[in-house]
């Protein structure tokens, strides 16, 4: 990982955010420790999600972290690979539907230049 960009989140990192906000912290661990336990969802599943939500969110740290829990887990290089590609697919999906909104403008400014007789 680039430590110049993003250093690593060592002991000191832990340290300073228990420091600075020991209750949200404790908050935070709780609430990431009921959201990945196995439920109706099995928590490999979760970790997979959250592989492919990291990549589409591109936090290096989570992807980092969610692709070790994912193999701890018991998740194959092949499952996670896949999970990258459902997140590409999803990004890519969003730029083709959200087109939509571009499509609707390029009409109106149209039918305005037509009105405007232009």
């Amino acid at each position: 990982m680039d430590d110049a960009m993003y250093p690593q989140s060592g002991a000191l990192a832990e340290r300073k955010r228990r420091e600075l906000a020991p209750q949200p912290l404790e908050a935070f661990r709780a609430f990431s420790a009921a959201v990945f336990a196995d439920g109706a969802l099995p928590g490999k599943t979760k970790q997979l999600i959250a592989v492919a939500v990291a990549h589409v969110t591109q936090c290096p740290y989570c992807i980092r972290g969610h692709t070790k829990a994912a193999l701890k887990a018991g998740a194959t290089e092949q499952e996670i690979m896949e999970a990258i590609w459902v997140a590409a697919e999803m990004r890519a999906g969003g730029a083709y539907a959200h087109s939509a909104l571009a499509i609707d403008v390029m009409q109106h400014h149209q039918h305005d230049a037509a009105a405007a007789g232009g």
